[in-house]
Order: C-alpha cells, then sequence, then structure tokens
C-alpha cells in the first residue's frame, strides 16, 4: 500500500509533491511538538499529585504526633479514633478521595461532599487489602478496570491499641488527565485545521511560485528547430529568475549555433561547388589518349582540391570559434611573441619586414591564436602589395583613463601595416564576412575566411579588431585586447 502510494506521489506534479512534502514536515513538527508537550504536562501532573500526597501525609503525621484530639484536648486512645478525625478534617482535592481500612475492612469513608468515593471501587478495596502489613507509607499507581489511581497508604498504630489501621489517600488519575487530554485533543484539531490551510494556501502560492517553470515548459514546447525565437520573461531576483535567464541564454546559444550551422551548411555549399563543377567538367572533356590534356587535367584538378582543402579547414577552425576552448590564454612575453612572428612573417613573401614596439609586458593571450591571426595578416599583406615593400609589425600597451574609484583599464594593441594596394571604402565593413573578397581588381588566393577567422580570434580574447585603409597607399590592421 505505501509503495503504491509512493509510486502515485512521484508521478504527480511538482506542486503536488512539494504541497505533500510541507503538509508532512508540518504534521511531523506538530506531532513531535504535541508529544513532548503533553509528556511534560503529565510528568508535571504526576510530580504534582505527588506533592499533594506527601503533603497531607505531612499533615496527618503532625496530627498523630501531637498524640491529643485538639476536639476534646484528650490522647487519642486509639487508631481508629485517630483517623477517624483526620478523615473529617481533611480537605482532599479535587479529583481526591480518603478512606481508612482496619480489620480487612472499610472503616472511615470520606464525608459525602467528596465527590470521589473510593470505597466505591471494590477491586480497588481488595488491592488494598491484599497488601501486607507495613510500617512504611507506600506512594504507588493502583490499576483497576474502572480507573487508575495514584494512592498514598499510611500505615496507624497506636501503642495502646492492639487494632492498626491504614489510612488511604487516592487521586483519580483518570479524572486528572481528562482535561490535559482534552487540551491535547483541541490542539491536535487545531493543529488539523491548521495543516489544512497551510496545504490549501501552500497549493495557491506554489502556483504562483512555480509559474515560471509552468512558463519554461511551454516554451520548451513552443521552441522547433525553425523556432528558436520564444524566450522566458524574467521577474525579480530570485531562483527562479535565475533558472529563467540561464534557460535563455541557453536558447541564445542554441540559436546561434543553428545559425552558425546553417550559415556553414550555406557556405560549404556554395563555395565548393564551384571546384566541383570545374572537376567534373574537365574530367568529362579530358581526353584520356592526349598525355598533355591529362597532365593539365591533373594539375589543375589538383589545385582545386587544394583550395577545398584549405576552405574546409578554415570552415573548422570558425566552428571551433564558438567553443569555450577556442582560445586558451596563458602568460605570454609580448616582446617574445612578436619576435616568433616576425620571423615566420618573413617567410612569406620579399617584403621590407620590420617589427616596430617594445612592451616588456606580459598579457593573458593564447600565443598559438594570437601568431595564426597576425600571420594571416601579413600573409593578406603579402597578397595585396608589391615586393620589396614595407610591411610593419608593430604592439604597444595603452592605459585608458580610470574611471572615478576604479583601477585605469590597459589595453594590448597590435597591428600589421602594409603598403598595398589598400581597400575600397565600401569593402571595409564587409571583408570580416564570411567569403568577402573585396573588390581589389583581383580575385586572389584564399578561403575568403582569413580575416573571418582573425575577428573570431580576437573576439575570442575579449578584444576587438579596426582597419584603417587608404586606397594605393596602404592597410593597417589593429587587433586591441584587453590585458
Amino acid at each position: 500500500m505505501t509503495r503504491r502510494w509512493v509510486a502515485q506521489l512521484r508521478g504527480a506534479s511538482v506542486r503536488t509533491r512539494i504541497m505533500v512534502a510541507l503538509v508532512a514536515l508540518s504534521g511531523l513538527t506538530l506531532a513531535i511538538a504535541g508529544t513532548a508537550n503533553y509528556l511534560v504536562q503529565r510528568g508535571d501532573l504526576h510530580a504534582q499529585i505527588d506533592d499533594s500526597l506527601q503533603r497531607e501525609v505531612r499533615e496527618f503525621r503532625a496530627l498523630a504526633q501531637t498524640g491529643l484530639n485538639p476536639d476534646t484536648g484528650e490522647a487519642f486512645t486509639s487508631a481508629d479514633e485517630l483517623t477517624y478525625l483526620a478523615i473529617q478534617r481533611s480537605s482532599p482535592e479535587e479529583n481526591e478521595g480518603v478512606l481508612v481500612l482496619q480489620d480487612g475492612a472499610v472503616r472511615w469513608s470520606a464525608p459525602e461532599p467528596v465527590p470521589v468515593r473510593l470505597e466505591a471501587d471494590a477491586e480497588l478495596v481488595r488491592q488494598l487489602l491484599a497488601r501486607p502489613e507495613t510500617d512504611r507509607v507506600e506512594v504507588s499507581t493502583v490499576q483497576t478496570s474502572t480507573a487508575s489511581y495514584r494512592a498514598a497508604v499510611v500505615p496507624v498504630q497506636l501503642a495502646d491499641d492492639p487494632s492498626p489501621a491504614r489510612l488511604v489517600l487516592a487521586f483519580d488519575l483518570d479524572q486528572e488527565l481528562g482535561e490535559l487530554h482534552r487540551n491535547v485533543g483541541i490542539w491536535a484539531a487545531a493543529g488539523a485545521i491548521a495543516l489544512a490551510v497551510s496545504a490549501a494556501v501552500s497549493f495557491g502560492l506554489l502556483r504562483t511560485l512555480l509559474q515560471p517553470l509552468h512558463a519554461l515548459r511551454s516554451t520548451a514546447a513552443a521552441i522547433s528547430a525553425d523556432d528558436l525565437d520564444e524566450r522566458l520573461a524574467v521577474d525579480g531576483n530570485d531562483d527562479l529568475a535565475d533558472l529563467s535567464e540561464t534557460f535563455n541564454s541557453m536558447l541564445d546559444r542554441l540559436q546561434d549555433a543553428l545559425a552558425s550551422q546553417r550559415q556553414l551548411l550555406k557556405d560549404v555549399g556554395h563555395e565548393l561547388r564551384t571546384p566541383v563543377a570545374i572537376l567534373q567538367g574537365h574530367l568529362e572533356l579530358q581526353d584520356a589518349d592526349d598525355p598533355d590534356d591529362v597532365r593539365q587535367t591533373q594539375s589543375l584538378a589538383l589545385d582545386e582540391l587544394s583550395r577545398m582543402t584549405l576552405l574546409i579547414d578554415d570552415l573548422s577552425t570558425l566552428a571551433s570559434a564558438d567553443r569555450d576552448d577556442f582560445v586558451q590564454p596563458r602568460p605570454t612575453d609580448v616582446d617574445a611573441l612578436m619576435a616568433d612572428v616576425l620571423d615566420k612573417a618573413s617567410g612569406l613573401g620579399d617584403r621590407d619586414w620590420a617589427l616596430v614596439g617594445s612592451t616588456s609586458a606580459k598579457a593573458s593571450l593564447d600565443p598559438y591564436r594570437i601568431t595564426q591571426a597576425l600571420l594571416q595578416l601579413c600573409q593578406n599583406a603579402v597578397k595585396f602589395s608589391e615586393s620589396g615593400s614595407a610591411v610593419v609589425i608593430g604592439s604597444e600597451v595603452a592605459a585608458e583613463p580610470a574611471a572615478a574609484g576604479g583601477e585605469r583599464r590597459r589595453t594590448l594593441r597590435l597591428w600589421v601595416r602594409d603598403a598595398g594596394i589598400g581597400i575600397a571604402e565600401d569593402d571595409v565593413e564587409s571583408i570580416f564576412d564570411r567569403f568577402s573578397r573585396g573588390r581589389n581588381g583581383s580575385r586572389a588566393e584564399g578561403s575568403g575566411l582569413g580575416l573571418t577567422i582573425v575577428r573570431a580570434i580576437c573576439e575570442g580574447h575579449g578584444g576587438h579588431i579596426t582597419v584603417a585603409s587608404t586606397r594605393n597607399v596602404g592597410t593597417v590592421f589593429t587587433l586591441e585586447v584587453p590585458i
């Protein structure tokens, strides 16, 4: 039964499960608190009863020790006389009774106004009479079929009286505990009502609090590969608001990834279609019996395949640009890095290579990616400049004015300047787009992705790239990366 109930609870909604958990926890708390309170009050009640019995025993002993009847002034001559006077002078508390046992029977009982009639419980009388005679006061709990008693039995023996007696003082525990039980019942009923109200209120509150989860589910259900525009409304600054922001950020990343994937497929299809068509056309028209034609077709095919390999490599680089590990910065000596770039760039072409600037700084960079970006810019400089012209590589650290109460922001600038044909003013804004080659008057070799990769590397470092160009004078590409 319990397993089936647990299984049904697991299949319930989050709101129902949370509400059940809250009500169960509240109920357990009330039960523990109520039980502890009941046990403490019950213990206090037993202590009060015992204190009352002991006080009455002391009062009786005080009367017996005087040895004189306060009504007549004469000495007590029998236990019967002493106990009768004690009963007549006693004032039993509520739910308390008194009687005297002598010679195997009830000798005296409480006055008529006392409501608790111990002598009426024959089973109690039999149990008390069955006890052996003793000279000590006995305080114990006596259980009968009709009631439970807390009783004090006081032996009474006078020197000149051969007939001893026993004074019995007893509280009806059931009556004493009745009021406590009624209070506990009222408390339990109030607790049950409070739990019911708490369940109803929490159900409504949870519906409001968990509304972002319902919106999350609805948004997730509305999302498809063709529509990633849905976003959650972010309200407040609690955990659910953080969840909504995280979900929206995830959708942004998914949308960017899908857009990048679609663009990649589009670019691949567009750029590979031309070399494939060239290869197919020349192979179809190739004269297999003409060695010269075969060699020319082979050379052309290898050239187109090399261009396709370059395109695939560049596309793979761009595809990884969205990954967190695309750039892996580490402390890098900028001067040593620039010297290494100059050494590698000097093999790209017959140019007047020069390195200017000395930062003497260490920056958190990915030296492999920065080298890749600068060499790409150097390769472009070689493509669009004349043999022997100047190509300058430089670096500097610029410090921006500090904001109020803040630190100065430092930026590392790396640039490549050539004396080539420059870039048309209308092309400056688009040269970083994929497969954009500009209008330089000639179609240079390459995939058209070089500057796109350079921009991705710069942005991966948290920076940006700028370009300044004048036709037939030269171009300067500058990478600005925050240190």
